[in-house]
């Protein structure tokens, strides 16, 4: 298989996990209401964001520059796929700005409004949470307007 068709195929593969987001919470707004929908979707990615954060136990509470290089080796397509920037990363912790958002490219393709949007990376979002916090960090996100397009900002401290 050459790489050109597994890029594309890790890229379709992502665009498929935003479009079951998507469907799975409908399905759970009509039989639950919005806010019921969003709690009980946030504790199951939540909980997968912990299992991952088992991989970054080892550096906390303070190994910044390990878990930066843990992190991001860990994201697909050699960092392309969500294009981090490390905006900070010493003794007092690390930011990471992510200029590109796989599910959230797919939703806007799906022709989800800019409310829609912001809902369900709200919730798909809470695995990061459950990522840093997992693993023994303080967590923070944060979406940073730039024009029309939106950042998510990770900021991740000592517990």
């Amino acid at each position: 298989m050459s790489e050109e068709t597994l890029r594309k195929e890790l890229y379709a593969a992502n665009e498929n996990r935003a479009i079951l987001y998507k469907l799975i919470f409908d399905a759970m707004v009509d039989e639950f209401g919005l806010e019921k929908a969003k709690e009980v979707m946030k504790k199951g990615i939540y909980k997968r964001g912990e299992q991952i954060g088992e991989n970054f136990k080892q550096f906390a509470p303070a190994n910044f520059s390990g878990l930066r290089d843990a992190f991001l080796g860990g994201i697909p397509d050699d960092t392309k796929m969500f294009a981090p920037t490390v905006t900070k990363c010493d003794a007092e912790g690390l930011d990471i700005e992510f200029d590109n958002c796989p599910l959230k490219n797919a939703w806007l393709k799906m022709g989800l409004s800019d409310e829609e949007c912001a809902t369900l990376c709200e919730v798909a979002g809470i695995i990061d949470f459950g990522t840093f916090q997992g693993a023994g960090f303080d967590f923070q996100m944060t979406a940073l307007p730039e024009g029309s397009k939106e950042k998510c900002y990770l900021k991740i401290r000592s517990k």
